[in-house]
């Protein structure tokens, strides 16, 4: 079958009703289960390539495998859980919903995110939360350069060590109320819990211009 046809059936079962589907041999094709509009549960039997799930809104994917670029990027809502690894711009310009990865997470996860919550069970790649303007990101592991860098707004936590923060990133101590959130996420999808997490959040010096922060602009840009 090519993909449009199984993203075709895919869109037919979920509006006739179906509660969940299994999807099996998928052999890494790209574009799988994207714009999803009905609350339909989808499995994935093995890893997907770019962009799967994408634009979804209220499905749930499950993907029993890893996830190449671009996995749930620009979802409205829902959940996408990927139980291996994930590529270079998981949770893309999200702006509601959850997208998990249970393994690693390449370049630029969370990158623009508008809103939602990205959950990194282990390690992230460089400029995670860039741009980044509403919504949470959650990595349990390390976060590798310019972590969160020129972010709005939204905040991340990191579990491990912060090889760099990215322009204008401040680091902050959790609340009682950021712990318990993170606590009650993490056991919902059952991720190990660190020892302690870091909150990142925007110094709001980018938010207007100022000549006194100039070489911050510089930076940034």
């Amino acid at each position: 079958m090519t993909t449009r046809e199984i993203n075709r059936l895919l869109r037919e079962a979920a509006k006739t009703g179906q509660a969940q589907i299994v999807l099996e041999h998928p052999d890494a094709r790209h574009n799988l289960g994207v714009a999803l509009l009905d609350p339909v549960r989808v499995r994935i039997e093995g890893s997907v390539g770019y962009y799967c799930g994408g634009m979804i809104d209220g499905a749930s994917l499950e993907v029993r495998g890893s996830a190449g670029w671009g996995a749930a990027e620009s979802m409205l809502g829902g959940t996408v859980v990927i139980d291996g690894n994930a590529g270079s711009g998981v949770a893309a310009s999200i702006r509601g919903g959850t997208v998990v990865v249970r393994g690693h997470a390449a370049a630029r996860a969370g990158v623009s995110m508008k809103g939602g919550t990205l959950v990194i069970g282990e390690n992230c790649g460089p400029m995670a939360g860039f741009m980044m303007q509403k919504g949470r990101i959650i990595i349990c592991g390390d976060a590798a350069d310019a972590l969160a860098d020129s972010m709005y707004e939204g905040v991340v936590f990191v579990g491990g060590d912060i090889k760099e923060l990215g322009n204008d990133a401040l680091v902050q101590k959790p609340t009682r109320a950021d712990v318990n959130a993170l606590e009650s996420i993490l056991a919902t999808y059952q991720i190990p819990h660190p020892v302690a997490f870091r909150k990142v959040v925007s110094g709001r010096k980018l938010w207007n211009f100022d000549r006194k922060e100039l070489e911050i602009w510089k930076a940034a840009l």
